[in-house]
């Protein structure tokens, strides 16, 4: 099968998804595109950029692809435009949920109408969390295929072992209002333990960070499924993470980390300095965590279902 796949990046939680997908299509005889989408680095300016540079790059492409797979809603203007026997559009969460956590109610109306109108265009909509599914059957009354996005294990090979630093916190991801980084660094003086900061920083360095840390705090105010998580689960690093998107759907509390509300800064602080005392805790969390990934998402496991799910959409 010949691919386009379309991506404001193809690093980070959404683009790395999509470029370990091509890598596994690749390894299995498939041929795949990258599309790449330029876009203003400005709050207000980002999405609305990337739909117009979008649809540009969409009108401009010329070769023919089986499969159109575009990894975002905006990526949705370019696969629109792209040339494809079949078109998929995935959602990492609800679009217009994110839009109004980090804009306002009015924009998210906007983006509920954009929302609906780019699923128009797709010939199947894919989710990676099964609360998202849930959440656009309520919403907009559509069916979405659920593929989860599983880690390369493979990749960890390369990450040697690591001296454990004593009572280290890690924060992994971006420096930005919807990963809730300002909610640990409020607390981070109160925090039994040193704090270190993986923003922006590349993805082996990042793994030795996080393999070396005594646990990993998620504090985000939005997500879909982190791909973080599923790493720190793998390297055998207890979580404490924010209950909101997909998150429960790895973290289920105490038994494959800890969960707190969002925004309730003192019962993450609690979480924290508990578990950081608290080895036998931290060991019965890791253990599940890590038989639960291997289980439920690696490659292995879940290509197949990518490929049947290509195939028996050609042949619709």
């Amino acid at each position: 099968m010949k691919f386009l796949f379309i991506s404001p990046r193809f690093s980070g939680g959404i683009g790395g998804h999509a470029t370990m997908l091509a890598n596994q299509l690749q390894k299995s005889g498939h041929t795949v595109t990258k599309m790449v989408i330029p876009h203003i680095p400005i709050k207000n300016l980002k999405n609305p950029s990337f739909a117009i540079f979008s649809t540009l790059k969409g009108m401009m492409s010329r070769e023919n692809y089986d499969i159109v797979h575009a990894f975002n809603i905006p990526s949705g203007f370019a696969m629109h435009y792209a040339k494809g026997k079949k078109k998929v559009l995935s959602a990492h969460g609800v679009y217009s949920d994110q839009v109004k956590i980090l804009h306002s109610t009015t924009t998210s109306k906007i983006a509920t109408s954009i929302e609906s109108k780019v699923f128009k265009w797709a010939d199947k909509l894919t989710t990676d969390s099964k609360i998202s599914k849930e959440e656009y059957k309520k919403k907009l009354g559509l069916d979405l295929e659920y593929l989860p996005s599983p880690i390369d294990t493979e990749m960890f090979k390369k990450i040697p072992e690591v001296k454990k630093s004593i009572n280290q916190v890690v924060y992994v991801g971006r420096d930005s209002f919807e990963k809730g980084i300002d909610i640990l660094q409020n607390i981070e003086s109160k925090i039994n333990g040193t704090v270190v900061y993986c923003v922006n920083k590349p993805w082996d360095e990042t793994m030795k960070i996080l393999k070396s840390s005594t646990l990993i705090v998620v504090p985000s105010r939005m997500e879909s499924l982190p791909t973080v998580i599923k790493e720190a689960f793998y390297l055998k690093i207890p979580v404490i993470a924010t209950s909101v998107g997909g998150i429960p759907e790895l973290v289920t509390n105490n038994e494959t980390g800890l969960l707190t509300e969002s925004e309730n800064s003192q019962s993450l602080l609690k979480k924290i300095n508990e578990l950081l005392v608290d080895n036998a805790l931290q060991q019965k969390l890791s253990s599940n965590a890590y038989d639960f990934v291997i289980n439920n998402f690696t490659w292995k496991k879940i290509l197949p279902s990518y490929i049947e799910f290509y195939k028996k959409l050609l042949e619709t």
